[in-house]
């Protein structure tokens, strides 16, 4: 069997789904696996089909049909993935090692469907850690002079790479405003406490309008708006009067890395599909 990942956004009407499965009906394609959410604060609809076929298919192909048949009708965002290749991703790392060090693991061991294609760092701390499995190393350091020199070499790695996606495992530098904007729902980063911190009235609100999962260290999209990007995926743990400082630094070094592998994951198997300031993630 041949898969393919679905996923579309669009104003919510009725018959959506009853299109999307004639779609792939009508082209021999098995629905092996259907999640569909319908937000009534945005008016939108968002849909995630796991489909197989025993035929052989062309993947641009059939996104030419997608677009003609379903996407132009409904005006909508629709696209056909395949999970077999995984996603490329250029990790981003400063001083700290945790995060990069759980995604290489994981991507070795084949748990993540993604691969590092490069590691790009402001210093040079990781650089044996990472060549020692046969990844690329780039020194780019970052000076107040250098900052607009060092982020047109990331440019330039991006497209070297052909990288899906940037990964900020830890990078303790800002992104400028443009270069965000060139990424946008393409470079996730890691935040080492709560986001986002609502302040005046109906924090509730504020909250339920950015899509706020736990309470935790957080995995988000890169946004011009520092630490505001939709977020993907949180996690949390209690603590108590017993733990020291270091624990604390420990449990969320441990909490940070979670989040960001799942927020990857997800965004690696197409299921996170972006709803304004907020996001919707398939489980």
């Amino acid at each position: 069997m041949n898969d393919i990942v679905l996923t579309l956004s669009c104003e919510d009407r009725p018959g959506i789904v009853a299109l999307v499965a004639g779609f792939l009906a009508d082209r021999g394609f098995t629905i092996r696996d259907s999640q569909q959410f319908g937000d009534v604060d945005t008016g939108l609809f968002f849909m995630r089909v796991h489909a197989a076929n025993h035929e052989v298919f062309d993947i641009a192909d059939l996104q030419l049909e997608l677009q003609s048949s379903v996407a132009a009708p409904l005006a909508a965002e629709a696209r056909i993935h395949d999970p077999s290749v995984p996603l490329r991703m250029l990790v981003m790392v400063s001083k700290q090692g945790h995060c990069l060090n759980d995604l290489l693991h994981r991507v070795r061991s084949g748990s993540m469907p993604a691969t590092i294609v490069g590691v790009v760092s402001n210093h040079e701390t990781f650089r044996d850690l990472v060549e020692w499995q046969g990844i690329p190393f780039h020194y780019v350091p970052v000076t107040a002079n250098s900052k607009q020199a060092a982020e047109d070499e990331l440019r330039k790695l991006v497209a070297t790479y052909e990288a899906d996606s940037v990964v900020l495992a830890r990078y303790m530098q800002i992104l400028s405003n443009d270069l965000c904007r060139e990424l946008e729902g393409r470079a996730i980063n890691i935040h080492h406490s709560l986001l986002p911190s609502f302040k005046g009235a109906r924090p509730y609100f504020q909250a339920h309008a950015r899509g706020v999962k736990v309470i935790g260290a957080t995995a988000h999209y890169v946004t011009a708006d520092l630490d505001e990007g939709p977020i993907i995926e949180q996690d949390f743990a209690r603590v108590d009067h017993t733990r020291s400082a270091s624990d604390l630094t420990a449990i969320g070094r441990d909490l940070e890395a979670l989040a960001l592998a799942r927020a990857v994951t997800a965004h690696a198997e197409h299921r996170v599909l972006l709803d304004g300031t907020k996001t919707v993630v398939f489980r």
